[in-house]
């Protein structure tokens, strides 16, 4: 059975955990392959919002194994904080529908102090970090100092472990002018907290490959977005994982040969939060209207995002880097009503043409993005579930991406429902 990789290729906040969640009803497990509780999804079924960070998305549908993999950061307390919060929902939780990884590192408060002490000193460029730790997790990783959720169970191997943090992370608390750890109290938090998260902890690597061998279906859901990518996002205004697809396999515990299809999520124009480069950001009435149309407010942090016109020559970037077999096209129906809309089709560098985003961030910067305009649409696409619900000139739209990116729809998204859904191709299918 075809396993399938979902991937944001823009910035984040492309829709993932929508089409996550619709596409999770064709699969027997979903796997968080990286990222931490920076990432937001918002779901809308049936009327119903649920917001979640740290959690898969498909954890709100019934019957289906979650899973948080290695490549994920964790916050131990922010998870059992979010599971709380869904249960009071009415989403059933337990360790038969949701597994950690026993490798997965724990992201402690110390993590999060450090991450807010820096972006606030750093006087040079900001990052636009959400402050949660996440990328001082990931560097006690790669240190080989970090505390992961196995951990957990024996406490002088906890002891060890937090010791040889604190080596590190008190030197650098007295360069920022910040008190030492309290390392008695941070081993109790632990200590406490232990048996809750140890009860969903399993060998989640061969979990899963017992379960393909099982011919199961399995959806890895990656958080942000590829331009946010460590290595080949807009550095340094990125993430601190690799978000593209070839993470999917490292990132729970298998090999690359058990992904069949990356479907890749693009917004039918272009956001960004924080910080970095944007080439068709909009700071006009058009910018104005897709922000207040698109609701766009980020779900972790609810800065207002920075909107402009669909950059095809950066989806193209992305779907190459990903390897995207065909993208969802989501918030279709934010673009209802624009008389002309504009698609980026190159840049313009120091009067030379590109057809990619260069790698030096100084030229990222300089470059101006080339325009090709077409002609919009003045009825509605909110809620079409079929080509035949689109009008004309929208679906001209949407076969011109393809044509530009070089890639094809596998889907359309026309509304936050879980519903609203135009299924071109089904990524599961063998």
């Amino acid at each position: 059975m075809a396993n399938v990789v979902v991937v944001g290729a823009q910035w984040g906040d492309e829709g993932k955990g929508k089409i996550v969640d619709w596409l999770s009803e064709r699969a027997d497990v979903i796997a968080r392959f990286q990222g931490g509780h920076n990432a937001g999804h918002t779901l809308v079924i049936e009327g119903e919002v649920y917001k979640l960070h740290a959690l898969p998305s498909g954890v709100v549908r019934g019957g289906k194994l979650s899973i948080i993999g290695n490549g994920v950061v964790l916050d131990p307390w922010h998870l059992l904080k979010e599971i709380e919060t869904l249960r009071e929902q009415g989403v059933t939780i337990s360790p038969e529908t949701l597994m950690i990884a026993e490798n997965t590192p724990l992201i402690l408060p110390f993590h999060g102090e450090l991450d807010r002490a820096r972006e606030n000193q750093n006087s040079v460029a900001k990052i636009g970090t959400t402050g949660r730790g996440i990328g001082p997790c990931y560097e006690d990783k790669v240190g080989r100092r970090v505390i992961r959720v196995a951990d957990l169970a024996d406490d002088a191997t906890l002891e060890l472990r937090v010791d040889r943090a604190l080596v590190h992370h008190d030197a650098l608390r007295r360069g920022l002018g910040l008190d030492p750890i309290d390392r008695d109290g941070l081993i109790a938090k632990l200590r406490d907290i232990a048996p809750a998260i140890l009860e969903y902890a399993a060998p989640v690597w061969k979990v899963l490959n017992e379960k393909r061998k099982a011919g199961k279906r399995i959806l890895f859901e990656g958080a942000q977005g590829a331009l946010l990518d460590i290595d080949f996002g807009t550095y340094p205004f990125v993430t601190s994982s690799n978000v593209i697809a070839g993470q999917a396999a490292t990132g729970v515990g298998m090999g690359p040969g058990a992904i069949d299809f990356v479907l890749g999520i693009v917004k039918a124009y272009t956001t960004r939060v924080g910080e970095g480069p944007f080439p068709t950001e909009l700071h006009d009435d058009d910018g104005q209207r897709l922000g207040e149309r698109g609701h766009e407010f980020g779900t972790t942090t609810g800065r207002k995002r920075r909107c402009g016109w669909f950059d095809a020559c950066l989806v193209r970037q992305t779907c190459a880097t990903s390897g995207v077999s065909g993208i969802s096209l989501t918030k279709l129906d934010v673009l209802d009503g624009f008389e002309t809309l504009k698609i980026c089709v190159g840049y313009e560098l120091d009067g030379k043409t590109l057809d990619y985003l260069p790698t030096a961030a100084d030229q990222q910067a300089r470059c101006k993005p080339i325009y090709e305009e077409i002609e919009g649409w003045s009825q509605s696409t909110e809620g079409a579930r079929s080509w035949a619900d689109l009008p004309a000139q929208a679906i001209k739209y949407v076969r011109r991406i393809e044509e530009l990116i070089d890639c094809p729809v596998a889907l359309v998204s026309t509304s936050p429902e879980r519903e609203d859904t135009i299924l071109v191709t089904d990524p599961f299918a063998d």
